[in-house]
C-alpha cells in the first residue's frame, strides 16, 4: 500500500511539470508558460518498495482553451539510466529526501504495474490517502491474446509496436470517475474538458487551488 508523507517537496511537482511539459511533442499548449493545477490521478504500487508510483492529472489553462494531461511519474531515490533520457527533474522531499522524478512510461517498474493494472493484477491506490484503494479506477483485463512489456512500453503479444508514440490502451485504466476534467490517456495524450455530469465533482479552474490534500508523497 502506498504511504503518503504529509510533507513538502521542493521543487514541487507542478513547479517540475511547468518547465517540462512543453518541451515535449504531444504538448498543445500556447506560446505561454503552462498555468498547471492538479486535477486528480491514482497511484499503483511497486511490490519491492522501492520506487514511488503516480498518475497525476493535470490541467492547463494558459491557451484559450484548457487542456487536460494524463502524465505517469516515478519517484526513485537516485538516478536511473534505464530511463532513457525521461528525467523530468529532481526534488527535495521533506522526509524521503532527494527524489529523482521521471517520466513513467520511459520507467520499467511503472510500465509492469501498467501491464498488471490491466489485468486485474494490480489494485489501485488513492493519490493523497495512505493504505487506501481507489474504487473509482476501472480496468479491463486484455482477453484477446496477453500483454507483454518490451522496452517502454507495453503492447498485446504478437503484435507489432505502435509508430506514433504513446497510446491510449483501448478501455483500460481511466481517470477517477469522479472527475470531469476530461479524457486523456498515458502521457500527454490530452482532449479538452468534458462538461460536469450531475452529481460529478467538477476540476478546478486554473489558477484555483485543488481541494485535494496537499501531500507531497512519493
Amino acid at each position: 500500500m502506498a504511504i503518503i508523507h504529509d510533507t513538502t517537496m521542493s521543487p514541487g511537482k507542478l513547479e517540475l511539470l511547468t518547465a517540462w511539459l512543453p518541451a515535449q511533442p504531444w504538448y498543445r499548449g500556447s506560446r505561454r508558460a503552462p498555468e498547471l493545477t492538479k486535477c486528480g490521478g491514482f497511484r499503483l504500487d511497486d511490490p519491492d518498495g522501492e520506487v514511488g508510483i503516480e498518475f497525476m492529472l493535470v490541467t492547463d489553462g494558459s491557451g484559450e482553451r484548457a487542456a487536460t494531461y494524463q502524465v505517469p511519474m516515478t519517484y526513485r531515490a537516485s538516478a536511473f539510466d534505464g530511463a532513457g533520457g525521461g528525467l523530468i527533474g529532481m526534488s527535495e522531499h521533506g522526509v524521503l529526501g532527494g527524489r529523482w522524478i521521471y517520466d513513467g512510461t520511459r520507467d520499467p517498474v511503472l510500465v509492469s504495474r501498467l501491464v498488471a493494472l490491466i489485468q486485474g493484477e494490480a489494485e489501485p491506490q488513492a493519490q493523497s490517502v495512505s493504505h487506501t484503494p481507489d474504487p473509482t479506477v476501472i480496468s479491463q483485463p486484455v482477453t484477446d491474446g496477453s500483454l507483454t512489456v518490451a522496452g517502454p512500453a507495453a503492447q498485446p503479444a504478437g503484435r507489432p509496436a505502435p509508430t506514433c508514440g504513446y497510446r491510449q490502451p483501448a478501455r483500460t485504466a481511466r481517470e477517477p470517475a469522479s472527475s470531469s476534467c476530461g479524457s486523456t490517456g498515458p502521457s500527454g495524450l490530452a482532449m479538452p474538458p468534458r462538461p460536469a455530469k450531475p452529481g460529478s465533482r467538477a476540476c478546478p479552474p486554473p489558477g484555483a487551488n485543488p481541494t485535494a490534500p496537499r501531500s507531497a508523497a512519493s
